[in-house]
């Protein structure tokens, strides 16, 4: 026996993922709101992805694997808390993903090989110094790359606002 239209409906919301790229900037903390908002609201579930971005060749290796692994504690513990703080808006655990490489490259893989994320979550700059590299790399050079709907929230939206848009 086939789903019903609201079963498939209700199914297609459960399965919608939003990407959230975890990064160091101030506008990150609006993005993941707006994307545990948008989740919580209409449904879904958030992916936070952190890369680790890979410093330039070291020539003593083990002093390299030794600042890698650290790296990644660091990451795992960001990610952690950041999961905490996901499950208090959306009362969900969202998925975790950490990469090494460059963030554009490895967010747009992410994008190519992950047939679950809906949506991609960034922020803009709260003051007028411009979108930021990332979001200029991707509604420039590399849109063609970006295969889902992407979400660009005002880096200076308040908690309010954020609370009528989603």
């Amino acid at each position: 026996m086939g789903e019903t239209r609201e079963q498939q409906e209700a199914a297609s919301k459960r399965d919608r993922v939003f990407l959230v790229m975890v990064d160091d900037s101030p506008e990150r903390a609006v993005a993941l709101r707006y994307a545990c908002l948008r989740a919580r609201n209409g449904g879904g579930r958030l992916m936070l992805l952190r890369v680790i971005e890979l410093e330039g060749m070291t020539e003593w290796a083990g002093v390299g694997a030794m600042m890698a692994e650290e790296r990644r504690d660091e990451a795992e513990k960001l990610l952690s808390g950041l999961a905490a703080q996901v499950n208090e808006i959306t009362g969900g655990l969202p998925i975790l993903m950490i990469r090494e490489g460059q963030p554009r490259d490895e967010l747009l893989a992410l994008l190519e090989e992950d047939p679950r994320i809906s949506i991609l979550v960034l922020a803009s700059a709260g003051d007028s110094s411009g979108p930021g590299p990332l979001i200029s790399a991707l509604t420039g050079r590399y849109a063609s790359r970006v295969r889902v709907p992407m979400t660009i929230v005002p880096g200076n939206l308040d908690d309010k606002e954020m609370e009528r848009v989603t």
